[in-house]
């Protein structure tokens, strides 16, 4: 006869359930793949079963400083890849058709953006920890210090100066949802039809073009800055597929809670376009091509 759980490993487990989603967000926010996401919060839940409760004054804040310093090992040991990887390296999209559950979009909306998840490659990972845990969830000085083992003063200062390095002088995620609807679908338009005229418009002079290929398909090996290079780029690309007789599906889907395009060719999908737009001009486009970052994956 097989040994049944104690009641206390049913309390661990309840206890660290109630904070999944927590540390889901905090890892996928800090590392930017859905996958070591998901490997943190299982090696977190191992950690956790092995802990006295007795040592545990705060479940949350103990599962947050387990998490986060998994989290911040893992990204020192990332930095040496995305050195060696092939062009730019952008965070991996969640992504789920329009169809979904209204719940669910409600739950990704509150995720973070392409646009926010890029600037977070500017900090180190300690700097990424510190920003997330004051500016997204909110923790304390104090308490970050003791998840992060710095002081609180100095936590102050390192929050300062990640906001420094992370925010652009120009104000973010100021487009309506209804603005960016229909910046996508001006986007998608031109895409489709490769008319980029009434376009460049509303291309921001000093727009930058994303574009990850992870070294496995075709794809712009350093980012393109500027609108005239941007609409120029994207021509070539739409002259290469009609010579071709190559053309996508184009669907709109959601990314991570924003409104994207989805680029299929024989229900495969290619492409995932996202777009950071402020008030009616595009800033940035993401063009995420690693066929290992456009898996549909059923996540929160």
């Amino acid at each position: 006869m097989g040994t049944q759980p104690s009641a206390a490993s049913h309390s661990l487990t309840d206890e660290f359930l109630e904070y999944r989603s927590l540390l889901f967000a905090i890892a996928y926010r800090m590392l930017g793949t859905v996958m070591d996401a998901e490997d943190m919060v299982q090696d977190t839940f191992l950690k956790w079963q092995t802990v006295s409760k007795s040592q545990v004054r705060s479940v949350k804040s103990y599962l947050t400083t387990i998490i986060t310093r998994l989290c911040i090992d893992r990204l020192r040991s990332a930095q040496v890849q995305r050195e060696q990887y092939i062009g730019p390296w952008l965070p991996e999209p969640i992504v789920t058709d329009l169809s979904a559950d209204p719940n669910y979009r409600v739950e990704l909306a509150d995720s973070l953006t392409m646009a926010f998840l890029v600037m977070l490659e500017r900090l180190s990972p300690v700097e990424r920890a510190v920003f997330l845990l004051r500016e997204i969830f909110d923790y304390g000085y104090d308490e970050i210090g003791l998840i992060v083992e710095k002081s609180a003063v100095n936590c102050r200062q390192i929050a300062r100066r990640a906001r420094q390095q992370a925010t652009k002088p120009r104000s973010r995620f100021s487009s309506s949802p209804e603005q960016h609807q229909q910046l996508t679908l001006k986007f998608m338009q031109a895409c489709q039809q490769g008319e980029m005229e009434g376009l460049v418009k509303f291309l921001a002079d000093d727009i930058t073009l994303w574009s990850d290929g992870g070294g496995q398909v075709t794809a712009a090996l350093k980012p393109i800055q500027g609108a005239a290079k941007v609409s120029g780029f994207l021509r070539a690309i739409h002259r290469q597929q009609s010579k071709l007789g190559h053309t996508p599906d184009l669907t709109l889907v959601q990314v991570n809670g924003q409104l994207g395009i989805q680029f299929s060719t024989s229900n495969k999908v290619e492409t995932l376009a996202i777009l950071e737009t402020m008030n009616s001009c595009i800033l940035s486009i993401f063009f995420v091509r690693n066929p290992n970052k456009l898996t549909l994956k059923e996540t929160y």
